[in-house]
């Protein structure tokens, strides 16, 4: 043990006395009661706890740096997840009201995802992810629960691709359900008007427009929207409805297939279809 002090003497000794030395400083210092050495306490006293305080705050903004860091981190998540949950509960409603229409009605119902829209000014277009697999067929309406969307165009095994009311290449013969007054309407490119209307005719606005029993497209009546007035006034004897639609197409994600379609505008869709194959 004598040994092991010895070789510590003997390899650190000059720190040892340093070391000593500064205490006996700082004891001889804090007992001392000149004023020379108590003003020199002070300013070493107030160096060192400017120079922490300094050392504090530099840790303190790192740290803070790192924790603001880490919030917004947690705030992006939570946005995230707000977010979804939302298109959850965007998504719930919308499919709560497809249930009821399906609960209520006894037609064949086909349900379909809305995979892709063509937002085109005037030939609008929507893909679901339904087809020819699952019994689908070119001339079947697609509706949702507020009414009418549009027309199945051209199919694949599982998928289909629908003309909107949108598309200026649909037409559908459509009725006034008030006053049962018929009329074909279509897209022309701004707004769905029912075109070549009688000034004669009693339509007026608010008026519930349905499809008409006579369509050879649509087989049953469907809700479409409702009159909004005439278009700019025109000259002649026949005028132009305005129709808002009851479907926001910009908003459509599940939709059914009705299958249902005209036995004779089937067989002509059907053989258009495969000629095009």
């Amino acid at each position: 043990m004598t040994r092991f002090f010895l070789s510590i003497w003997k390899n650190f000794k000059e720190y040892i006395i340093l070391v000593i030395l500064l205490i006996t400083s700082l004891y001889t210092l804090s007992i001392n009661k000149t004023p020379a050495v108590k003003n020199v306490r002070a300013l070493a006293f107030g160096t060192f706890a400017a120079f922490t305080s300094v050392v504090s705050d530099l840790t303190n903004i790192a740290k803070i740096k790192s924790e603001n860091e880490r919030l917004r981190q947690i705030n992006a998540n939570l946005m995230l997840q707000v977010n979804k949950l939302r298109q959850y509960g965007i998504q719930n409603e919308e499919l709560r009201s497809l249930l009821v229409l399906k609960d209520t009605t006894s037609f064949p119902l086909q349900p379909a995802t809305v995979v892709s829209k063509s937002v085109n000014v005037s030939q609008s277009t929507i893909t679901i992810n339904v087809g020819k697999n699952n019994g689908v067929l070119p001339g079947m309406p697609v509706i949702n629960d507020l009414g009418l969307i549009g027309i199945v165009y051209d199919i694949s095994d599982d998928y289909s691709i629908i003309r909107t009311l949108k598309n200026i290449d649909l037409k559908i013969t459509v009725k006034d359900e008030r006053s049962r007054i018929d009329g074909i309407m279509k897209w022309n490119g701004d707004e769905l008007v029912i075109i070549n209307v009688p000034k004669t005719f009693d339509v007026q606005p608010g008026d519930r427009i349905v499809t008409s029993e006579i369509s050879s497209i649509v087989p049953v009546p469907l809700p479409v929207g409702v009159a909004a007035g005439l278009t700019k006034a025109s000259s002649g004897i026949f005028n132009e409805v305005r129709v808002k639609p009851f479907v926001d197409f910009s908003r459509v994600e599940h939709v059914f297939v009705l299958k249902l379609v005209e036995s004779k505008e089937k067989n002509n869709l059907e053989l258009n279809f495969y000629n095009r194959k």
